[in-house]
């Protein structure tokens, strides 16, 4: 049978577990619009660009 030769430290455990995080993503809501987004991202909504609650880009309507 395999032995390790050396004992795994904690931190080198505990590195290798660290890929099972957050499942679901999760969602905040624009005070701005009330519009459920990714955190720290910006969206569209109704033709305008947000981000931190203030209107960044609008879309050119020719």
């Amino acid at each position: 049978m395999a032995h390790p030769k050396r004992k795994t430290s904690k931190t080198r455990r505990d590195k290798r577990r660290t890929h099972y995080k957050a499942k679901a993503k999760k969602f905040v809501i624009c005070p701005t619009t009330g519009e459920s987004h990714l955190p720290h991202r910006a969206f569209w909504y109704e033709g305008k660009l947000y981000f931190k609650g203030k209107v960044v880009l609008e879309k050119e309507t020719a």
